[in-house]
């Protein structure tokens, strides 16, 4: 199994953890220090010896920030999080508070007072986050104090060791371009900035410029360390060499020099030196910043120069990702027939289990790509929910179940949510899921110009849910990578999304709403940005959405009488789609299944 269930490691610590790190701010002379859900690569995803928040508070979201005053303390999380937090954190101790209705300035503004010291770890922060942080604190009159080394670690006796996975090629035929083609655009886009060079710390990009993959971090294919890309010569990696094989380091080393990390102050010290390096502050840490103010470099502040040409997935990537979507496509159907003939006799875990076992029967899967969201009742109200042996829940009859999950095969990353009825499902949530559906197709059929962000397609996905006074607190559809991270930038359709769609680009389609301590709706399908087809009479050309994800959308969590007429077309085509390549695949018994989850749907 690649998913465990077992509670957090030490559960919820209460005080006692957050005193012993108060004792150590007192002897280091600070009056408050912040601990991230971060590492030195600023990932989503970390392994277990930089959990430090989970470790020190509890709560096991992927995004957070907590401020341990002496005498006070919050934790900053946002919408996916604000059931989650009360179940996992002592909140006598650590005051949970939502970003966007009581955010860290407005608290800083009430409990910072003059001349206090707020300590941080640089390599924990990214230069923007600590010019946002600086500023909050230096209005009034506080400081922020950058430590040599992390409080947290200080008592943190049994932290795990770094991870020493092992790294392997990802072949160019999955991944479309050689490396020297990708240090190429790379070395144009420094041309373009007027650069000397790169320091490259996200793990993805990292990942994709070198073609190889790792297992650093959770379900995730990364490999940890460092980079420095120059405009001209040979990069720079560090990474530690345990964890290279004969063909892997043989790869690498046709393409750049590998060095330690305990070597990387050197040889940025050495590279930057007089020179204008390219640093991406949304993810460049504020300590390889200063390495390199340090040395006299000068900062050019930019995008890093392999994240959009990442986004953009190449022939090859496209027609892997398809495969990979079938392949998981026709064991997501086997476990959905099984699920409607056990659903009201198991439980979270186990079907949490069956959905990997029916993956793992496909020969080709290296991980799940995420830990599997399998929420019954109430349970799928709390949006990044993971199921534990404590919190684990029977699914009761006459309720609905969701369940989110995805897969990573060597040549695509998989992500799907359905939300299934047991029995009969409450008339209220049969309501709700249509109105998530009506969204989920106003994404899926939409057609824009070039140039739009995912910020003006967001609304498409709500508006039906606004028209009757519900929304939902998360975006509407992150980037996916190829083999790399499910959850991928810079494209996202969300509030937020500023970056304009371009074909090649991997999304999720996933609107829902939550009732909380009731249940959970959230439909949701990756799709790829592509061509659309010309519209007649139309002035310009369009882009649109190509579904990848192949699965039944539970009908009888629709009311057809709530969807217009294109809106049940784009349904029953969908469904003949998913039928007519599934039906193929199946045995009788699950194949008789599919017929009746697909039955064309009559217009309301």
């Amino acid at each position: 199994m690649f998913q465990h269930f077992d509670d957090p490691p030490g559960g919820n610590p209460g005080s006692a953890r957050i005193e012993k790190l108060r004792a150590e701010l007192k002897a280091r002379g600070l009056d408050g220090f912040l601990v991230p859900r971060s590492d030195e690569f600023q990932g989503e995803y970390v392994p277990a010896c930089a959990e430090r928040l989970a470790w020190l508070t509890g709560f096991t979201g992927s995004a957070g920030l907590a401020a341990i005053l002496g005498n006070k303390a919050a934790l900053f999380i946002d919408g996916r999080y604000t059931e989650q937090v009360k179940d996992q954190i002592d909140t006598a101790v650590l005051q949970p508070l939502h970003v966007s209705d009581y955010g860290i300035e407005r608290w800083f503004g009430e409990v910072l007072g003059e001349g206090m010291k707020i300590g941080f770890d640089p390599s924990l922060h990214t230069m923007d986050a600590r010019k946002r942080l600086g500023g909050i604190v230096r209005k009034k009159g506080a400081s922020l104090v950058a430590v040599e080394s992390n409080a947290v670690d200080a008592i943190w006796t049994d932290r795990p060791a770094p991870p020493l996975a092992p790294i392997e090629v990802h072949p160019e035929s999955l991944a479309g371009r050689s490396v020297e083609e990708k240090l190429s655009i790379i070395s144009e886009a420094l041309a373009g900035k007027a650069a000397d060079a790169t320091i490259m710390t996200q793990p993805d990009c990292i990942a994709w410029t070198f073609n190889i993959r790792g297992a650093d971090v959770p379900h995730t294919p990364f490999a940890l360390g460092y980079c420095l890309i120059p405009a001209e010569g040979r990069p720079v990696l560090a990474m530690d060499a345990r964890k290279f094989t004969n063909e892997s380091r043989d790869h690498v080393s046709r393409h750049a020099d590998i060095v330690d990390p305990e070597m990387f102050s050197e040889v940025v010290a050495e590279a930057t030196a007089g020179k204008k390096i390219l640093l991406d502050p949304a993810w460049v840490s504020a300590a390889i910043a200063d390495m390199v103010t340090a040395a006299g470099g000068e900062i050019v502040e930019g995008n890093d120069p392999a994240t959009l040409p990442k986004a953009i997935k190449t022939p090859a990537e496209i027609e892997g990702a398809r495969a990979a979507h079938m392949r998981d496509a026709i064991a997501y159907a086997r476990f959905l027939a099984w699920f409607d003939r056990e659903g009201n006799r198991t439980d979270e875990i186990t079907v949490a289990r069956r959905l990997e076992e029916f993956r793992a029967r496909t020969g080709e899967l290296r991980d799940i790509s995420f830990d599997t969201i399998s929420g019954a009742g109430p349970n799928g109200a709390i949006v990044h929910y993971r199921v534990t042996e404590r919190t684990n829940r029977p699914i009761p009859q006459d309720s609905v179940f969701l369940i989110d999950s995805g897969a990573q095969y060597r040549d695509g990353t998989t992500d799907i949510t359905r939300t299934i009825a047991v029995g009969t499902p409450p008339q209220e949530a049969v309501n709700r899921a249509t109105l998530v559906l009506k969204g989920h197709i106003g994404i899926a059929a939409a057609r824009f110009p070039r140039g739009t962000t995912g910020a003006q397609i967001d609304t498409l996905a709500r508006i039906a849910l606004w028209k009757s006074g519900l929304d939902f607190d998360h975006g509407t559809g992150h980037g996916v990578g190829s083999y790399l991270s499910v959850h991928e930038g810079p494209q996202r359709i969300a509030k937020t999304g500023a970056q304009a769609l371009e074909p090649g680009m991997i999304l999720s389609n996933e609107p829902g709403y939550y009732k909380a301590s009731a249940y959970g709706i959230r439909i949701e399908n990756l799709v790829l940005v592509t061509e659309a087809t010309e519209i007649s009479g139309g002035e310009r050309p369009m882009l649109g959405f190509e579904t990848l994800t192949i699965a039944p959308i539970d009908l009888r969590l629709v009311d057809p009488s709530m969807l217009e007429k294109d809106e049940i077309a784009w349904l029953n085509a969908y469904h003949a789609w998913v039928r007519e390549k599934l039906s193929p695949e199946l045995d009788d018994a699950d194949r008789e299944w599919l017929i009746g989850a697909t039955r064309p749907v009559a217009n309301g």
